[in-house]
């Protein structure tokens, strides 16, 4: 317990802060999907349906999507066209950008896990048919969830204001007396 009220720049109160995504999280999400789907295939690949190569195609106009947002959200946070007004990028749909990142971030790790894991076990059953019919399909699959992940990434990016204190500069704002 402490002996008084929280400051906001305390460590106790950055905890509950909503931060950038860190690329070791979605790593993490990708080994346990990766092995989630290894694991299902492993006892389970003679009841899977069989893969069409264009499974994974939805991630890859995912990515393209936000690819294409962000630079359009980066130009208007460069341009300084920030706000409630007509022609402006206002702040809520800012905020809805960056959960959609986040949530695509995610998506994309768990794809790119689910279709690696997969592609693993494949390639150790390379002679079997349907195994070497399936590969294509993983490795289109784990490549759009690689594709997502980092192009939400990127949204992310371009969402940030544009007065953002990084975490390695120091905040040089006046303090109120």
């Amino acid at each position: 317990m402490s002996a008084g009220p929280l400051r906001n720049g305390s460590p106790e109160n950055d905890e509950h802060k909503l931060g950038p995504t860190r690329v070791r999280d979605l790593l993490a999400v990708a080994v346990v999907a990766g092995l989630v789907l290894w694991v299902l295939a492993r006892y389970h690949y003679g009841m899977f349906p069989s893969l069409p190569w264009p499974a994974g195609l939805t991630l890859y106009l995912a990515a393209a999507l936000e690819v294409v947002i962000g630079f359009l959200v980066r130009a208007r946070v460069a341009g300084g066209r920030l706000g409630p007004g007509e022609g402006q990028l206002h702040p809520i749909s800012v905020a809805r950008l960056v959960a959609l990142a986040k949530a695509s971030a995610l998506l994309g790790a768990i794809a790119l896990g689910g279709w690696a894991g997969l592609s693993v076990y494949l390639l150790d059953h390379l002679e079997l048919d349907v195994a070497r019919a399936d590969l294509p399909a993983a490795a289109v699959g784990a490549f759009g969830g690689l594709l997502l992940a980092a192009a939400a990434l990127w949204l992310e990016y371009c969402c940030r204001a544009p007065d953002d204190p990084s975490p390695d500069t120091p905040d040089t704002s006046p303090n109120p007396v």
